[in-house]
């Protein structure tokens, strides 16, 4: 899958050189938090995203679950003024489990699966004043049975922004995905939504307080996540940004805690 990865990189790199020299609109990554921004890349040009290292924590009764990822990479490519295509993928992830009720401690680990996508904007794809996309996307399961989901799933994504003024905007991420079954094979409804409200702290940092809440209709059991989030994002220069992010579970179908730290860099 690494292979994959680096020959669609080298493609993506192979389009800059033949971009014409332009002015490039305020650098819009897609991290950090819980939502997906309307923005798209600028014609000709790549921006590398990169999950340096998250760590999810969940408690269900005795059995606590530690998660942890690293390297989740993603690579978005401008095609069009208002046009992107994009593929991500996760080089590594692990789980450890441990039951406190018999002492059991369960440990695995292994890669993640591709996800696919292309983001349409229709309106200001700068991402300022009232900005609209689509984002279609479909998941491959080349991944292991630790995080990958062990079949292919698909869905769609319609991120919608709003610039209030020069320090604060809003932000809502509807999506629904037909999502992969908890026993791997199979898919099911999952909807929900991201709300979000975004403030410049200053030229270079930014921060962004966000809720969601998705329903999941797996037959094995249905159940709606609802999340809180708060995130930070430093660009020390142009085209080169810094983040971290924590995560919240406001309920007992939700995970207790996600902490991560990324970067993301144009070229």
């Amino acid at each position: 899958m690494s292979r994959f990865l680096v020959g669609f990189t080298v493609a993506m790199l192979a389009g800059v050189g033949a971009a014409q020299a332009q002015e490039l609109r305020p650098f819009c990554a897609d991290r950090p938090g819980l939502g997906t921004p309307a923005c798209t890349v600028d014609t000709g040009h790549v921006v590398a995203e990169l999950g340096a290292l998250d760590w999810t924590r969940d408690q269900q009764g005795s059995v606590r679950s530690d998660a942890w990822t690293g390297g989740d990479l993603l690579v978005r490519l401008g095609v069009a003024d208002n046009l992107e295509v994009q593929a991500g993928w996760t080089a590594w992830g692990a789980v450890r489990t441990r039951d406190r009720a018999n002492g059991t401690v369960a440990r695995s680990n292994g890669a993640g699966d591709v996800t696919l996508a292309v983001r349409r904007n229709v309106s200001h794809p700068d991402g300022s004043g009232f900005s609209a996309a689509v984002m279609p996307f479909a998941t491959l399961p080349v991944g292991g049975a630790t995080i990958g989901a062990g079949d292919w799933g698909a869905g769609v994504v319609v991120p919608l922004s709003y610039s209030l003024n020069d320090i604060f905007g809003i932000a809502v991420t509807p999506e629904v995905d037909a999502a992969v079954d908890g026993d791997r094979r199979g898919r099911h409804l999952a909807y929900g939504s991201v709300i979000g409200l975004s403030a410049a702290l200053g030229a270079t940092l930014s921060s962004a307080l966000e809720f969601q809440a998705v329903r999941d209709e797996d037959p094995a059991g249905h159940g709606t996540q609802e999340l809180a989030s708060l995130s930070l994002a430093w660009q020390p220069r142009d085209g080169l940004q810094f983040d971290v992010g924590a995560v919240a579970g406001l309920n007992a179908a939700s995970p207790d805690a996600e902490l991560y730290v990324g970067v993301a860099r144009r070229f």
